[in-house]
């Protein structure tokens, strides 16, 4: 189907400034259908909004693999638990809009949540193996709700690459398993993490925090990379967590859900010995109301 110029017309919203903005299914297959027939290679970048500089690079990674780049706006209420931000997450379409346009996207899709999830929705998608430690252990549910948005939004979109931001380690695991167990036929591009010039990672959620925990904030990644350090010199993997751990604390945070070695691939636990592969050093700690994720590759010297 290729969409006429008055049924595009009839699809875009004049409210968001610079882009092209789709909110149906109907309307974003009709317009990647017309790109894919002029022989045009099409990129997807997921989001929940709230962009940053961080949500920008993907976008832009995006644009050197594709001819057209297309990001999602949905905050999903399915991967929020009991007593989580799902209504405070912070939402601004028309700014996110702006920033699109300026980075090369070519089309924003925001649906409701009517459109994802309509009446009578009665499908969820679970992966086990690589869901199951450290994020699925606390936050039951959370990556059943991913991995359904996120193979809804493949289907509907159909893209060559999708690009996943590494911030997000886990879940950027768990979706090379979804899409490979699957069989979607996408390729899974990670983005590198993003950081403010103190080292702290880039996230929606950094504006939870007050101006004095922003400050003491780049503590957890000052303790990832010491972490590293020590696990390249050879120092057992149990007593490094263990350390890392008191660290963080040190640097002003109230509590640490994890500072754990894992697989970068299986995400299969590692320890109490040395280092002796290529890993993923993941962490997440929280300060105030704000809990915040981060996570690096080491290695063994």
């Amino acid at each position: 189907m290729v969409l006429s110029r008055s049924d595009a017309e009839a699809n875009l919203d004049p409210s968001m400034p610079g882009i092209e903005t789709l909110r149906t299914v109907t309307a974003l297959r009709a317009r990647i259908s017309q790109w894919k027939a002029s022989g045009s290679r099409v990129a997807l970048v997921p989001t929940m909004g709230a962009l940053h500089k961080g949500h920008l690079s993907l976008v832009r990674l995006a644009r050197t693999q594709a001819d057209r780049v297309v990001t999602t706006l949905f905050v999903n209420p399915a991967q929020f638990g009991p007593g989580e931000d799902l209504e405070a997450y912070p939402r601004d379409e028309a700014r996110d809009a702006t920033l699109l346009a300026a980075a090369g996207c070519d089309l924003l899709y925001a649906p409701n949540r009517a459109e994802i999830y309509p009446p009578g929705f009665a499908t969820t998608i679970t992966v086990t193996g690589v869901t199951e430690p450290l994020e699925g252990a606390l936050r039951p549910g959370h990556f059943a709700g991913v991995a359904t948005v996120v193979a809804k939004l493949l289907i509907q979109a159909s893209p060559d690459v999708a690009v996943f931001g590494e911030k997000d380690y886990q879940q950027l695991q768990v979706i090379r398993r979804l899409t490979a167990d699957l069989d979607i036929p996408v390729r899974i591009l990670p983005g590198p993490i993003i950081r403010d010039p103190d080292g702290l990672a880039l996230s929606s959620r950094n504006t939870y925090l007050t101006p004095v925990q922003r400050l003491n904030a780049p503590g957890l990644n000052r303790a990832l990379r010491e972490a590293s350090r020590r696990l390249a010199a050879g120092e057992r993997i149990d007593s490094v967590e263990a350390v890392a751990i008191a660290e963080v604390l040190s640097h002003g945070f109230d509590a640490v859900d994890y500072v754990e070695v894992r697989n970068a691939d299986s995400l299969d636990r590692l320890g109490p010995a040395k280092l002796d592969r290529p890993a993923r050093l993941l962490a997440v700690a929280r300060m105030g109301r704000t809990r915040l994720l981060d996570n690096i590759a080491v290695s063994p010297r």
